[in-house]
């Protein structure tokens, strides 16, 4: 992508797509906190740009976004996604329209979902401490279960019959089980690799196969390899037993919410969707739902948002402001102040992105 300065600053530009229900309003204190990160630091800038694409204008234009959407977008240097789903907008065309089509189109093949438990953050596992629940899960993010090929015969009869493909490549699976284990290695904590090879005997058995191959090249790295439904188990029981995951599409949107749940809750989920090679804007986002039942209330909480926004800020290579959005998130937990009502506090969604502004300037 084109490097853009301003002077001796510079300046990232920013597709936002605020998204349906609470999005809008979550987004807000994600640019916020870009913003004071950018302030703070002095050596760089955002430029941001909104479009109104979603579930909303769905319902008035019969598409989620148009049809050169990723033209547009891949001007950009990062995109920031708000919160997709709407009453009346079926979820498979909210979800396939818009958010896979821009991780598909831009081969945006890792998602990075940490699950870490701050202190202060409520957690419903007895005993449970920060150190025992720090895991980051490395997703593949562009084939898998969702690649969306299959077939539907024999509509409305007796005989209706539904095929869907899962689509495994040794491409795609080698660069996220590369991708893992060189984080793995940089992390210096163990791998675990989680499929179902006893009973998906053909996409699991080759996903197993080509992690053992793989990790012939990191002797150094710590292996293990656990069963979903085994590993949905020890992430209850035993979670300080894993450091970098690695799945599948369908099994790491599973686990990552399980995840959240032991976390904190999904106000404190992030995502990122990274291209990392460049090629393409890679897009940062939160990813609980739209929760159309409270949106324009004020009161969504906007921590997930500032997580996805630190995300960005690490993957720009600013990681010490990345560490400084983290440390304010912690700050609100740790001292229960400036939170939302789903963290038990009674402050606004912008109160507390304030709050974050205000320990990033600090």
């Amino acid at each position: 992508m084109e490097e853009r300065t301003r002077g001796s600053m510079e300046e990232y530009r920013i597709a936002v797509i605020p998204g349906d229900g609470i999005g809008p309003e979550v987004m807000d204190e994600a640019v916020r906190t870009l913003n004071a990160a950018a302030k703070k630091d002095g050596t760089f800038s955002f430029h941001f740009d909104t479009f109104p694409w979603g579930c909303e204008y769905y319902l008035k234009n019969g598409e989620m976004m148009p049809a050169d959407a990723l033209d547009t977008l891949k001007a950009y240097d990062a995109i920031l996604l708000g919160a997709v789903g709407f009453p009346g907008v079926p979820d498979h065309i909210s979800l396939r329209d818009l958010l896979l089509k821009i991780r598909h189109g831009f081969d945006e093949y890792i998602n990075v979902r940490p699950v870490k438990l701050l202190p202060g953050a409520p957690c419903p596992l007895a005993g449970a401490k920060p150190e025992d629940i720090d895991m980051i899960f490395i997703r593949e993010n562009s084939e898998g279960e969702y690649y969306g090929t299959g077939s539907w015969l024999y509509r409305d009869t007796p005989q209706e019959v539904v095929i869907q493909d899962s689509v495994f490549s040794r491409k795609g699976c080698e660069r996220v089980i590369r991708y893992a284990f060189d984080l793995a290695r940089k992390e210096k904590k163990s791998l675990t690799s989680i499929s179902k090879g006893n009973a998906l005997n053909y996409s699991m058995v080759f996903w197993d196969q080509i992690f053992e191959e793989v990790g012939k090249d990191y002797p150094d790295v710590e292996k293990k390899h656990l069963l979903v439904d085994a590993a949905s188990m020890f992430m209850v029981k035993d979670p300080q037993r894993f450091g970098i995951v690695v799945t599948s599409n369908l099994f790491g949107d599973i686990l990552t919410d399980l995840g959240a749940a032991i976390s904190g809750g999904m106000g404190l989920a992030a995502g990122a969707n990274l291209n990392p090679d460049r090629t393409f804007p890679s897009m940062f986002e939160p990813i609980h739902g739209s929760a159309p039942d409270i949106a324009g209330q004020g009161i969504a909480n906007p921590l997930a948002s500032v997580w996805s926004a630190a995300q960005l800020l690490e993957f720009l290579g600013h990681k010490d402001q990345a560490d400084r959005a983290l440390e304010a998130i912690a700050t609100l937990l740790r001292e229960h102040r400036d939170l939302t009502p789903d963290m038990g506090g009674t402050a606004s969604t912008s109160e507390c992105g304030k709050a974050i502004e205000a320990l990033m300037l600090a």
